[in-house]
């Protein structure tokens, strides 16, 4: 995406993402994301700039990273230290299961195949949230039932977890996980887009979405600091400076 591309709201989609899921990031707490994983690694550090000064950050494969190893990242995890973790899918269901290992119904003969999650289910399992994000929102990558389950959003009583999805982010909107229904419930839409839109991009039924409301749009302070703390700070340490570079309005 073009640095130019500003449309009529005042900031792209990579913006707004990179802002809805730094709102996502409490104060003092330890937050990670994965490798190759720009838009939360935006967010964790816009929020370091923000509202939650006393984050703790792991963004692995960067500078902003406690440890070398990502065993010893994983043992952080289980003993249950992890309180937020992003993660993407190439398919997310209405169970809040994800998908990043093949497509295709035949399991054993499939129409394509991914890289797979690489520890992702169990620290679905361990961290105590994790917000699944995906940089499209379409009913190809929301869908009824994942293909192949990499990791479950939800559980048997009886099966050991510390925590599991909080929320799912996309362009168009967020949906929250309900715990108790085990599904996603559609809990925002945001500036751009309408709720008859977001149903029909959907490949699960959203049920009545009369009374969701409209995602707050991000302000003009979270914007600066984005653009010119975030922006260079990524540029001048490496972490997904191309991106940053093509993504994020200079300020």
């Amino acid at each position: 995406m073009s640095v130019n591309h500003l449309d009529s709201r005042g900031y792209n989609d990579d913006e707004l993402m990179a802002v809805l899921l730094s709102r996502e990031v409490r104060d003092g707490e330890i937050s990670a994301c994965g490798a190759l994983s720009q838009l939360p690694a935006t967010g964790l550090l816009l929020a370091k700039h923000t509202h939650a000064p006393d984050a703790e950050l792991i963004i692995l494969n960067t500078v902003f990273r406690p440890f070398h190893t990502s065993r010893q990242f994983h043992f952080l995890a289980q003993r249950g230290e992890l309180g937020l973790f992003f993660v993407s899918g190439v398919q997310i269901d209405r169970r809040g299961n994800y998908n990043l290992h093949q497509l295709g119904e035949d399991p054993d003969h499939p129409t394509m195949r991914f890289p797979g999650g690489y520890g992702g289910g169990m620290i679905y399992y361990c961290a105590r949230r994790t917000v699944v994000f995906r940089t499209e929102h379409t009913r190809r990558s929301l869908v009824e039932h994942c293909d192949f389950v990499s990791a479950a959003g939800a559980t048997p009583p009886d099966v050991l977890r510390l925590g599991g999805p909080s929320k799912v982010v996309t362009p168009k909107a967020t949906l929250g996980f309900d715990a108790v229904a085990g599904e996603l419930r559609l809990e925002s839409v945001h500036p751009g887009h309408t709720r008859d839109e977001v149903r029909a991009n959907t490949g699960f039924d959203l049920g009545d979405t009369s009374t969701v409301p409209d995602t707050g749009a991000p302000t003009s302070e979270e914007l600066r600091v984005l653009r010119t703390v975030v922006r260079p700070l990524m540029i001048e340490t490496g972490t997904y400076a191309r991106w940053a570079e093509r993504a994020i309005a200079a300020g």
